[in-house]
């Protein structure tokens, strides 16, 4: 028997990465522990009927209430001793959230399931998800093994998932520790399918708000790399990594190894919705100004962190990814081949209200 213990559940990683986990070829039972807030009890039973209607009967489901900011975790006392792998993936997403928040749940957050995880004898794997974007506003080149190179960092978001990957980096002497930092995610890459439209959407949601002008310019330059992955890719590269001996230890970029500049992205997603194509280029200083008005942000659909991305020529090395993935066939296919399915989906869905991304 297996056991599993993931926060960050049911967000669309986390359900998404369960889902691979148990549909996997194998015939040893499987038992998921599944740490939420109170708040999200409801939600978590509802997902986790909808895997049971598609995964095997030896694979078993239990929610715990708790919360990863108070010391012990959990609401109440659980002997849960005998886990073989634990998935953090509980943090705040958002680029325009405030320290404190960050601070709360993305550093105290991870010391506590840190320290938790310290107590497990039978641990196989500590699965920590980070994020690229770590490097904050270092350029150039970015190593899969570098962390602290005194950057600094462009958001709150960045700055708090730093100083917690920190923390996990430091168990690696005395945990059997996987640390993973994808780039921006998006979703899947046949289907499209998404649960937020933030990221690369922040783009066609203004492309979709100011299609009624002649003429829509580019943004800035666009030399910056536009990294964006596919949410499947992500899955199946975590799933593999964090169950095979040779992940142990390491830290990988679960980025694009040949990312397209955003200029190319940016004409490219505009071709595909609206059929036509950016004439001319708005410098990024006086659009950051205007996104500084919140009735503007939430209207065009953007919010003001984001175009940070925009200009940060940031290039993120893969080769140990690349490397311990070779035998597993897993690999991130190019952003073209998967444009089609990301824009319809996003035409199909854009005015579902539990796909939008609150902008504050």
């Amino acid at each position: 028997m297996k056991t599993y213990f993931f926060t960050g559940f049911p967000g669309f990683i986390a359900k998404e990465l369960v889902k691979e986990i148990a549909l996997s070829p194998s015939d040893e039972q499987k038992t998921f522990y599944f740490l939420v807030l109170e708040s999200q009890f409801e939600a978590a039973q509802k997902t986790i009927s909808d895997l049971k209607q598609i995964t095997f009967d030896h694979v078993h489901y239990e929610v715990i209430t708790g919360d990863i900011t108070t010391p012990s975790l959990f609401k109440e006392k659980q002997e849960l001793h005998h886990i073989d792998y634990v998935f953090h993936l509980a943090a705040i997403y958002d680029l325009a959230v405030p320290f404190e928040t960050a601070y709360l749940v993305n550093v105290l957050g991870t010391k506590h399931v840190n320290e938790w995880v310290k107590s497990l004898s039978d641990l196989k794997r500590y699965v920590y998800f980070s994020t690229a974007y770590v490097s904050g506003k270092r350029e150039g080149i970015i190593y899969e093994s570098e962390l602290d190179k005194n950057q600094e960092f462009k958001n709150h978001y960045e700055s708090t998932k730093f100083e917690a990957e920190l923390l996990v980096n430091d168990l690696k002497d005395t945990v059997p520790t996987t640390i993973i930092r994808p780039g921006i995610v998006r979703g899947n890459s046949e289907t499209g399918a998404t649960t937020k439209f933030d990221g690369p959407y922040f783009i066609l949601n203004m492309f979709d708000r100011l299609s009624f002008l002649p003429v829509i310019p580019y943004l800035g330059s666009g030399e910056a790399d536009g990294n964006f992955v596919p949410v499947d890719y992500v899955i199946k590269a975590t799933a593999y990594l964090s169950h095979a001996e040779i992940g142990e230890g390491k830290t990988y970029h679960l980025t694009d190894p040949a990312p397209l500049p955003m200029k190319e992205i940016y004409r490219m997603l505009m071709v595909e919705y609206l059929g036509r194509r950016p004439l001319g280029k708005v410098p990024l200083r006086p659009v950051t100004y205007f996104l500084t008005f919140r009735k503007l942000r939430q209207w065009v659909g953007v919010e003001k962190e984001a175009l940070a991305y925009l200009v940060c020529k940031a290039q993120y090395d893969t080769t140990q990814a690349s490397e311990d993935l070779s035998s597993s066939g897993i690999e991130i296919p190019p952003f073209n081949e998967t444009l089609r399915p990301m824009v319809s989906y996003y035409k199909d869905h854009k005015t579902d209200p539990e796909k939008k991304f609150v902008i504050m």
